[in-house]
Order: C-alpha cells, then sequence, then structure tokens
C-alpha cells in the first residue's frame, strides 16, 4: 500500500518550448513534467529547480503556479533560463536550439537537500549534476533518474533506478542496453520507446508492455508521464511490473493528445523572444532545417 500522502520531489530541468512552425510557446522539462503529473495525481509534490531573472522565468514561474506548485522552491541564479526552439511535423517535435540556461547540472541549496533526504521519492530530470546522483546515492535517498538517450553521462552506480529512451524500430533490440546500463551500476532500468512500448528490469526479471494507440497531437512530456506514473505504481503502490507498465504506457498515451507535457495555457510566441534568437533563427532557416 502507498504510504498516505508521500513526500515526492522532481529535480533538475524546466524549459521554455517556442515552437516556431506553430506561433507558440509551452512550459515543460524532464523534471518539472514529472512534479506536475504527480500534482495532477492529487499527490504531495515539490519541484526543485532553476531559473534567471529574466523574462522567459516569469512565464515559467506562472506555469508553476498553475500547476499548484510553489514557486519559491525555484532558485533564481544569474545567467540565462533554459528555452529550447523547435518546429513541428505532424506531432512529431525537430530541435532547432537546446539552451540549457541555469538548470544545467542544478544543485539544491542547503535548505533543498534537507527535503531531499526526507522524501519518500526523488526524481531527477536530465542533464543532473554528477555530485548531487552521488550524494543521494550515498545517503540512500530512494531516487531515480532520467538519462534520456545521453546514457553514459553519469555515473550510474548504485542508482537505484534509471529510466532511458531506446530505439522505437521493432528490428533493434533492447536487451543490450539494459544490460550495459546494469553493468554500469544501476539497481533497476526502465527503457522507454515510443510507440514501441516500453521494457522494465528490476533486477531479476524483464517485464514489457506496448503504447497505447491515440491521435497524436505532441509527443512532449509523454515520457515525464509514463516516469510520474510508474515511480508512483511500481515503487509506492507496489503493483506488479506489468500493471504498473500498462498503467504509466496508458498516460503517456493520454499526454499525447494535448499541447505541451501538461495541459496549460497556450500562448503565443512574444515578439521579444522571436527578437533574442533573431540569429538562431535565420541560420537554421538557411540551413533549410
Amino acid at each position: 500500500m502507498m504510504t498516505a500522502n508521500p513526500n515526492l520531489i522532481a529535480v533538475g530541468d524546466n524549459c521554455l518550448d517556442a515552437y516556431l512552425t506553430k506561433g507558440f510557446v509551452t512550459v515543460g522539462g524532464n523534471a518539472l513534467n514529472v512534479a506536475v503529473q504527480w500534482r495532477r495525481q492529487g499527490l504531495n509534490a515539490r519541484y526543485f529547480g532553476a531559473l534567471a531573472p529574466d523574462a522567459e522565468a516569469e512565464i515559467m514561474l506562472a506555469a508553476v503556479e498553475e500547476a499548484g506548485l510553489d514557486r519559491s522552491d525555484v532558485e533564481i541564479c544569474p545567467g540565462s533560463s533554459a528555452v529550447t526552439l523547435l518546429a513541428d511535423d505532424a506531432g512529431e517535435r525537430r530541435f532547432l536550439l537546446e539552451s540549457l540556461g541555469v538548470g544545467e547540472g542544478y544543485v539544491p541549496s542547503a535548505e533543498r537537500y534537507a527535503a531531499l533526504r526526507q522524501a519518500d521519492w526523488v526524481h531527477l530530470g536530465t542533464n543532473s549534476s554528477e555530485a548531487l546522483v552521488r550524494r543521494l546515492v550515498a545517503d540512500g535517498v530512494p531516487f531515480s533518474i532520467d538519462v534520456s538517450t545521453r546514457h553514459f553521462d553519469l555515473s550510474l552506480e548504485d542508482v537505484p533506478v534509471v529510466f532511458a529512451s531506446g530505439p522505437d524500430d521493432p528490428a533493434k533490440p533492447v536487451e543490450p542496453l539494459i544490460a550495459q546500463i546494469k553493468a554500469a551500476g544501476a539497481r533497476q532500468v526502465v527503457i522507454t520507446c515510443g510507440k514501441r512500448g516500453s521494457f522494465y528490469d528490476d533486477g531479476s526479471a524483464l517485464a514489457t508492455a506496448g503504447s497505447v494507440p491515440v491521435a497524436v497531437v505532441d509527443t512532449c512530456g509523454a515520457g515525464d508521464s509514463f516516469i510520474a506514473t510508474f515511480i508512483v505504481a511500481r515503487f509506492l503502490e507496489d503493483l506488479p511490473a506489468q500493471a504498473a507498465l500498462d498503467r504509466s504506457a496508458a498516460r503517456a498515451s493520454e499526454t499525447c493528445t494535448h499541447l505541451g507535457g501538461f495541459p496549460q495555457p497556450i500562448g503565443p510566441i512574444p515578439q521579444w523572444l522571436l527578437a533574442k534568437y533573431d540569429s538562431v533563427i535565420r541560420t537554421t532557416e538557411k540551413a533549410g532545417t
């Protein structure tokens, strides 16, 4: 049975996504999306991350509050907030620029880290700090990390749960990737492969699940919904592996039916943002991307 009102904290990346071909912006990022999905399930969730004192941050902080998270949990640091410029091809994202901003390698303050040590589960987003990973391992904090496609940028030794993206081509086996991640020290591994489905190795057995077909509007955040749901189903509710995968696949597919990684007000790209990245946009247009 799940602990009553579990204390869940997602740590790391956030991003303002500007869809140039569609003319709108959304707010997301793996760690932020996971925290929001927990809140949408009625759970006690917090989000620890970093933003800069800029206009991009004001858009993101408004979305954080709208989602029911506490904006004071977000640290304001000198620099620039994360921004991604994307093109959209029939619901599939194509990245033109990914600026990670002050959130790259984010390490929470001492006060926030003390909260992590008391959490029932901590999830680290992509581009996390090696030092933070090692500290959580040393302190025995129950946590997971999403390494996305950058599978071995961080030491995975004794990491409780690693989420990673794998090949969506059924002809390419997933087992070798799982074996590599386990050999790197991860105790449990979850691989998500888009429409192909998902794979979960608990250290002794492999479970798999297919995806749930839907009319795709936007794939952004589908994997993050999967992660948020799987953590709760498997590690807090103690559901069997297959049931946890199936529930997570359903949530991921639901996320594909709306714009952005979670339901949010969709606004036009501000003119000041287009002006700020004008040289980048012109360069990609000339390159034909």
